[in-house]
């Protein structure tokens, strides 16, 4: 089963949804409040939807609530799948409990962009923690014993692999690559994007306060 998490995602929802159409039990698009035609353009490629509170945990927390599959992945929707991925999860969790992909950068990406790609798939692999642009997957029993996503406005997706590295150990490193649409660095800059994700999850691993890092996320916006 996928859940999506989305807002204000109309150009993007359609071909999120229908690349895992047929290949997952259930499509859940969970939207935080969007003011676009998102709703609608996913209901039409053939999700089902609900309407979440603001915010991309809560939004994923409920999606994998409303859902009843064994297993739970959580894509981001500007994010491409490969071909396989439906056989790489279930491969994965013969053996693990859950587990993320490698990443490329969409596009004609720079020289420094492919090198972002290749620091985000050597730092998963040797902290075991992921971030929500992998395309993270866990089998539900996994995802309902640590409690789920934790209600925070920012590194939801950090903390979870915590939860779940702390439980069951280090996650599946799939090498298939999901696609990433590198939209954030284009938009900031790719190193003024790189300085401040680095700071950010250095405060975060020291205790900062999941609010405060959101805040200062969107004062560099």
């Amino acid at each position: 089963m996928v859940v999506i998490p989305a807002l204000n995602e109309a150009a993007k929802i359609e071909a999120c949804v229908k690349q895992v159409l047929g290949q997952a039990a259930e499509v859940w698009v969970v939207d935080g409040g969007s003011r676009d035609n998102t709703i609608a353009i996913a209901l039409q490629a053939g999700a089902q939807v609900a309407h979440g509170s603001p915010g991309r945990a809560r939004q994923m927390h409920l999606g994998a609530l409303l859902s009843r599959s064994p297993i739970l992945m959580f894509l981001h929707a500007d994010t491409t799948l490969p071909a396989s991925w439906a056989d790489d999860v279930r491969q994965a969790l013969l053996t693990h409990s859950w587990g993320r992909f490698d990443v490329r950068m969409l596009g004609q990406p720079s020289g420094l962009l492919r090198l972002v790609a290749f620091m985000i798939n050597l730092r998963s692999r040797i902290s075991g923690i992921s971030t929500g642009d992998q395309a993270q997957f866990m089998d539900r029993e996994a995802y309902s014993a640590i409690g789920g996503f934790k209600d925070q406005p920012l590194m939801e997706d950090i903390e979870l692999c915590r939860q779940l590295k702390r439980a069951y150990g280090r996650g599946a490193a799939v090498s298939a690559q999901v696609g990433v649409d590198p939209r954030r660095w284009d938009k900031r800059g790719a190193w003024p994007t790189i300085r401040l994700m680095w700071l950010l999850r250095w405060q975060y691993f020291f205790g900062a306060d999941p609010r405060a890092l959101r805040a200062r996320y969107l004062d560099t916006r």
